[in-house]
């Protein structure tokens, strides 16, 4: 019988990848999370497992052979830079490893009946890695080999990935953007990096209309993200009725990170969690796959409202956002007027 609550993938070996001094995707990010996990209520119910790495051959499902020997070999020879914001350290590509695992085992312990929701607290990132090379902080699409695992090994027709990262996972899109079988929803910063996932990007062939993509503008909060749930997300998710749902989970959203332009709370990002997991079809699996989220306080914090609501048992947040004037209910529902125009050519909503 699966847990009733949720199940935590976690390992102590992802603070080994080093990014150097001053770098935002730090090792203190899953320290962090750890420690409040333990001062929290849910350290007597969560269930914690330590995931194995992620084989070549599983990587090798969304990057390519000539990749994945590239990273080995950096890793191998002391590290160095992959891009200007993404590092390796010698220790890297066994830890990058180690991330996809966590995503993979997370996602199959939900598939197999184990758990009914997971949690993969895990690092580095992922969703900007393309199948040939790292980018922004992420060596591995993590949700991406999850996803292809899931279709492949474990015979899936309908996959939903969603990503709340302030970022758009440009990595995820790409790998997914022709696959019929994964359907790829993100909600992101407009105009903000990479500089992709405009609302025309909709897929092609076997995956036209397996795109959504919601670019929201600087300054979007609590008020406006539960909009575009109810108004776009909610509806999609019932609509195509995903057999898993994993969620890149990303907390740069979030109104004191340094990386974004959003007014998110860590009480926003459990009400996110919540209108999913509530409004999920045939109670599909969900599996929560960290990203980003570069303020430490917060980043725990949202992952703990995450888990709570993951899990069945609320948590008290002490949180105490800044007077910031959100962007304007009108501004926030013209884009999600525009965004619904799209969706409807390709999906009853």
């Amino acid at each position: 019988m699966p847990t009733s609550g949720t199940v935590l993938f976690s390992h102590p070996d992802y603070t080994k990848h080093l990014t150097g001094p001053g770098h935002p995707e730090r090792p203190d990010r899953i320290t962090a999370i750890t420690t409040a996990i333990e001062q929290s209520p849910l350290v007597e119910s969560l269930e914690r497992i330590t995931p194995d790495a992620a084989t070549p051959e599983e990587l090798g499902a969304v990057h390519t052979q000539a990749y994945i020997d590239y990273l080995r070999g950096v890793a191998a020879h002391g590290g160095g830079a992959l891009d200007p914001d993404t590092v390796a350290s010698p220790a890297s590509f066994e830890i990058a490893r180690l991330a996809a695992g966590g995503a993979l085992a997370a996602t199959r312990a939900v598939l197999e009946g184990r758990a009914r929701t997971a949690f993969a607290a895990i690092r580095p990132p992922g969703h900007h890695a393309l199948a040939d090379r790292a980018m922004g902080f992420c060596l591995f699409n993590n949700v991406a080999v999850a996803a292809a695992d899931a279709t492949r090994r474990a015979g899936l027709a309908r996959v939903c990935i969603l990503d709340w990262d302030v970022h758009h996972g440009n990595g995820t899109q790409d790998l997914f953007y022709r696959d019929g079988r994964v359907l790829y929803i993100s909600m992101h910063q407009e105009n903000w990096y990479p500089g992709t996932g405009a609302i025309e990007e909709t897929g092609e062939g076997e995956g036209a209309g397996f795109t959504i993509n919601i670019p929201l503008p600087a300054g979007t909060g609590d008020d406006g993200y539960r909009t575009v749930f109810e108004e776009v997300v909610v509806p999609v998710l019932q609509v195509s009725a995903p057999q898993v749902l994993l969620i890149s989970a990303g907390y740069d959203a979030h109104f004191d990170d340094p990386l974004g332009g959003m007014l998110l709370t860590a009480t926003g990002f459990g009400t996110l969690a919540e209108l999913v997991t509530q409004t999920r079809p045939n109670r599909a699996g969900v599996v929560g796959i960290l990203e980003g989220g570069y303020h430490l306080t917060h980043l725990a914090t949202s992952v703990l409202a995450t888990l709570g609501v993951l899990g069945g048992k609320a948590v008290t947040l002490d949180e105490r956002p800044h007077a910031s004037s959100e962007t304007s209910y009108s501004t926030v529902h013209a884009r999600i007027r525009a965004v619904r125009h799209i969706v409807r050519t390709h999906w009853n909503v």
